[in-house]
């Protein structure tokens, strides 16, 4: 473990993560996009880390889902152990030239992997690369995301796509709870000894699933 990114020592022991967003009061009522914030917790419901999005009121009210950010994760003494950055890009199969990538750091400003779109006309597809951009694993969303009254899963896949390794999944929690706070509740479920640091690109994965096929998911009820 003395060879592992500091902070990233607990992620050794888990094969589940659990991600609840926590709502803003304003964004429930009014449907003003704020700054996101998450609990990154073990299958236990402890929490681990604590993750905050950084980006402008601008991008957040107009980009929404395409938006640009950072999401800084901290352990539970404060220190950032993971960043995540996303730059402005594309959201639609039809432009296969400007996909969705995204980088993640651990610690901050070494990188440690990727998470690459891949262009298909009917599958969400990634592809999880390691800092050497070599790819390790893939992961398959369902043709339809929206979920009603079931939870939605992507499949973690070896790169044959053939064997299933883990999944993640958006956990439906009941209609009240999803109209009135339009919160995000994931669960991310890997091989024990996946590398350390795959497990936290998956978190990143995990992070840009949600804003590409989930923040806007209730929009207009």
């Amino acid at each position: 473990t003395h060879n592992l990114p500091p902070g990233l020592e607990y992620l050794n022991q888990l094969d589940r993560i659990i991600i609840h967003q926590q709502v803003e009061l304003l964004e429930a009522i009014l449907g003003t996009e704020t700054s996101s914030k998450y609990e990154i917790k073990n299958h236990l419901g402890q929490r681990v880390y604590f993750a905050v999005e950084e980006n402008d009121c601008f991008d957040r009210n107009l980009c929404s889902p395409i938006r640009a950010f950072t999401i800084r994760i901290a352990d539970n003494t404060g220190r950032e152990v993971i960043t995540v950055n996303r730059p402005l890009r594309c959201n639609s199969c039809w432009f296969p030239c400007f996909l969705q990538e995204l980088e993640v750091q651990s610690p901050p400003g070494t990188i440690v992997g990727y998470v690459v779109q891949n262009w298909d006309p009917f599958l969400p597809k990634f592809t999880i690369q390691n800092e050497s951009k070599e790819d390790v694993l893939k992961i398959i969303g369902p043709y339809a995301t929206c979920g009603c009254f079931e939870d939605v899963d992507f499949e973690v896949k070896a790169l044959n796509e053939m064997s299933t390794i883990g999944k993640i999944s958006k956990y439906w929690s009941g209609f009240v709870n999803n109209v009135f706070t339009n919160t995000a509740n994931f669960g991310i479920q890997v091989p024990v000894d996946l590398d350390v640091r795959i497990k936290a690109v998956m978190i990143g994965a995990c992070f840009l699933i949600d804003l590409m096929f989930f923040e806007n998911s209730l929009d207009g009820l």
